[in-house]
């Protein structure tokens, strides 16, 4: 059962139809959408402030999700797909974004609608990605505009997977 843990008086809160794996950790100030995905050995520690994640959001096994204290909180809107391994601090992740495997999101960097963040990338902090755009590399950069439509089908694709998986562990 994942553990899950209030600290400062606050507690987490987890939205219908949303699958912790037994090893998920949830502290603090969390609040999780319905038909969500935590995934093996991720840790979404809302103890020094705020993680907001919509609904459809899937985040795989090993990231982290942490903030700054009353700095900068993490919001994650609806059907992003947050890769293996990835660390999140105190970013905006916005609708049907994908953040790849391994990248490194810093504090206050955006993520636009649809957009990309190639595996292994460090967005920094401060960095705004435009609407479906792709980014790679270390630092992050601008690589191309992606069509609204491809973006939209690959990243719903990998949504939607995950929430078919999520269904194979209830």
């Amino acid at each position: 059962m994942a553990l899950i843990k209030s600290v400062r008086g606050f507690t987490p809160s987890i939205g219908k139809d949303t699958w912790l794996a037994d090893n998920a950790v949830v502290i603090g100030d969390v609040t999780i959408g319905r038909g969500c995905s935590i995934w093996f050995c991720t840790v979404l520690r809302g103890d020094v402030n705020a993680i907001r994640i919509g609904n459809g959001v899937n985040i795989q096994d090993g990231s982290v999700l942490h903030t700054l204290y009353e700095k900068s909180v993490v919001e994650i809107g609806n059907d992003v797909s947050v890769g293996h391994n990835v660390t999140i601090h105190g970013a905006k992740i916005c609708d049907g974004a994908l953040i790849g495997m391994g990248a490194v999101v810093l504090d206050h960097a955006v993520v636009g609608e649809g957009a990309i963040l190639a595996a292994g990338s460090v967005l920094l902090g401060g960095t705004i990605v435009e609407a479906g755009s792709l980014y790679a590399g270390v630092p992050a950069r601008f690589v191309k505009k992606v069509e609204p439509a491809q973006a939209k089908e690959i990243n719903q694709k990998i949504a939607n997977n995950y929430h078919l998986y999520a269904s194979w562990y209830q």
